[in-house]
């Protein structure tokens, strides 16, 4: 089990919210528009991980995979962020914040359901009421960015960006059970899918001129043989 404290926004409103989450699932291949799904399985492809059986696909992790501080250790230097937009299930309603589904892609490339195991899945810290954003759910944007370059030469640049119409209709399934969370799936990568020591996430909206965001850094361990 893992513990959850948001600041939860409600229009004219913060409250505390502290949520006990027993289960982490994870939603892969949830695209609407069937080119850009296509492109993402190719894109995956190129790095050695096979497509999915079916679309879209659940896969359980552990809730004690949820993280919402500002670093994470992985092993090695095989593992990227993808933003998604995160659906979190309190007692009283539904909550909405950004995370990362950081992935193993070494491990991706032969087994999709262990690499969900591999990693911290970093979520924001700022929560939106679920029905306040309901009525314009498709127009939320997500947003990525990674850090390239060395020391001294390290640039910001855009990875990933795109209207969650893009993605499986979220708004339409409103009974995720009570402490449950659940990473509603991502956009393609701009550029192939390449890690970062850092990755910063939004979820943006332009309807009610508001957004969440969150960053971290990524230590890489060194693996030993």
């Amino acid at each position: 089990m893992a513990r959850l404290e948001f600041d939860g926004h409600a229009r004219g409103a913060v409250e505390k919210v502290a949520v006990d989450i027993k289960d982490l699932v994870i939603a892969g291949w949830t695209g609407r528009d069937v080119a850009a799904l296509n492109h993402h399985i190719e894109e995956l492809k190129a790095i050695g991980v096979q497509p999915p059986s079916r679309v879209p696909i659940y896969y359980r992790a552990a809730a004690q995979m949820l993280t919402q501080a500002d670093s994470i250790q992985v092993l090695g230097d095989d593992s990227s962020g993808e933003v998604e937009p995160v659906l979190v299930g309190a007692a009283d309603r539904l909550w909405v914040t950004v995370g990362a589904d950081h992935t193993d892609r070494k491990v991706e490339s032969y087994g999709i359901a262990v690499s969900k195991q591999m990693c911290a899945k970093p979520i924001g810290r700022i929560a939106w009421r679920f029905e306040e954003v309901e009525p314009h759910w498709d127009k939320l944007v997500l947003r990525s960015f990674i850090q390239e370059g060395g020391p001294g030469n390290s640039k910001r640049v855009l990875y990933q960006e795109g209207p969650l119409a893009k993605i499986f209709g979220w708004q339409d399934n409103k009974r995720l059970p009570m402490a449950t969370v659940l990473f509603c799936g991502t956009m393609p990568a701009i550029g192939k899918i390449r890690p970062s020591p850092r990755f910063e996430m939004e979820l943006d909206d332009p309807v009610l001129g508001r957004m969440i965001s969150h960053a971290y850094d990524v230590q890489a361990l060194p693996v030993i043989s």
